[in-house]
């Protein structure tokens, strides 16, 4: 005979909802990366830039902030318009620290996870787990507004000051 242990929920929106204290009791900005492509994803499409959208969850850069365990809700300014805004936790990439990039880049849920709810046409879930790391902090994105930004290819030369711009996350596969 054999046991089999029991399907676990997604670690994601407990790690999502812990990274986001974390950076708030440090009196930092904490940003969310989102796959803008996922379904279930609502922000206004002008905030959307390259497939993505990156997300000011500050206390005091929106209102109503919910992080659920399937569903990430808020009140956000683009443009000084505010907008209802709703992300499943399963599209949501990485959350950082503006300042100085610390948080974490999110990988797919592990097998043998749970989705808290149900998922329709996603692909098979990648064997690793979400990990803690630094964001490096030469991938710099001035494009990213107080408000909400889009997320674009950063970087610069070695033999350039680095700009005075906020950071951006920058993925490497």
């Amino acid at each position: 005979m054999t046991e089999q242990t029991p399907a676990m929920t997604s670690n994601r929106p407990y790690l999502l909802r812990a990274v986001h204290e974390w950076i708030c009791d440090n009196g930092l900005t904490p940003y969310v990366v989102v796959d803008a492509g996922k379904p279930g994803v609502q922000v206004p499409p002008q905030a959307v830039s390259e497939g993505r959208v990156v997300l000011n969850l500050a206390p005091r850069a929106v209102a109503r902030l919910e992080i659920g365990n399937d569903l990430i809700t808020c009140m956000a300014r683009f443009g000084g318009v505010s907008h209802a805004i709703s992300v499943p936790v399963a599209a949501v990439q990485a959350i950082y620290a503006r300042e100085n990039g610390q948080g974490m880049l999110l990988a797919e849920d592990a097998p043998g996870t749970t989705s808290p709810a149900p998922s329709s046409g996603t692909a098979t879930p990648k064997p690793t787990a979400p990990a803690l790391q630094a964001v490096p902090t030469s991938a710099q994105d001035p494009s990213v507004s107080d408000d909400v930004g889009g997320s674009a290819p950063g970087g610069s030369k070695p033999d350039k000051p680095r700009p005075k711009g906020k950071p951006s996350l920058h993925v490497v596969k």
